[in-house]
């Protein structure tokens, strides 16, 4: 999908269809002791991070999902940027199930991996009913050897308690649509439409830190 593509679809959801993704996601029971998850990639030698909280299965992160890869890779010199799960099961029924294949990966240090691959699949597991089967072969596409322990680990409650805790945390922030970003610390109301704007958006903040 070439640029000027994935920012007509992005343009798309932000000004039509964007209400489609408002929900509240709910934190199953579990665990209230557990942490948010703290997956990072970057330098950060600007000291600027960069937050998403994302539903893998949200069509609307799935449109943003190269845009952001792409400044990440830009700027992974001067920021942090951080992801949090936010599923919105109440509309999406595989939501869930994506964020347990991330985290699970993640027990075997593949979760960007991981993390990359179902949104790049999205379309093949999103209504299937049993997306498991998917996300085993996606673990042994991104170098996962060990796919019993992924698969005890997807079902696990550990894991299942890390995606709690990230919900609880962006429900502090009374978060109500993904993808939702924060630039350090602070909410960004209204999301880029494209490439530029997204690069914009991170050397606005690098800016401001001089």
């Amino acid at each position: 999908m070439n640029k000027r593509t994935v920012g007509i679809i992005v343009g798309i959801i932000v000004l039509v269809g964007g209400f489609l993704w408002f929900t509240k996601p709910k934190a199953q029971t579990g665990s209230s002791a557990v942490p948010p998850s703290q997956h990072v990639l970057g330098a950060g030698a600007k000291k600027v991070t960069l937050t998403e909280y994302g539903d893998y299965q949200c069509p609307a992160c799935g449109a943003y999902h190269p845009i952001v890869k792409a400044s990440v890779e830009k700027y992974k010199a001067d920021i942090f940027f951080q992801f949090r799960n936010y599923p919105l099961e109440s509309i999406h029924q595989n939501a869930r199930a994506g964020a347990r294949a991330a985290e699970a990966a993640d027990k075997q240090g593949k979760f960007w991996e991981m993390h990359d691959a179902l949104y790049e699949n999205q379309k093949a597991w999103e209504s299937s009913g049993d997306p498991l089967t998917l996300f085993i072969g996606y673990a042994k596409d991104v170098g996962i050897t060990d796919t019993a322990k992924f698969t005890t680990d997807y079902r696990s409650s550990a894991v299942n308690d890390v995606i709690n805790a990230d919900i609880k945390e962006g429900q502090k922030f009374s978060i109500t649509a993904t993808p939702t970003f924060f630039v350090d610390g602070k909410k960004v109301t209204e999301n880029p439409r494209d490439q530029a704007s997204f690069d914009k958006l991170i050397e606005d903040a690098i800016a401001a830190k001089k």
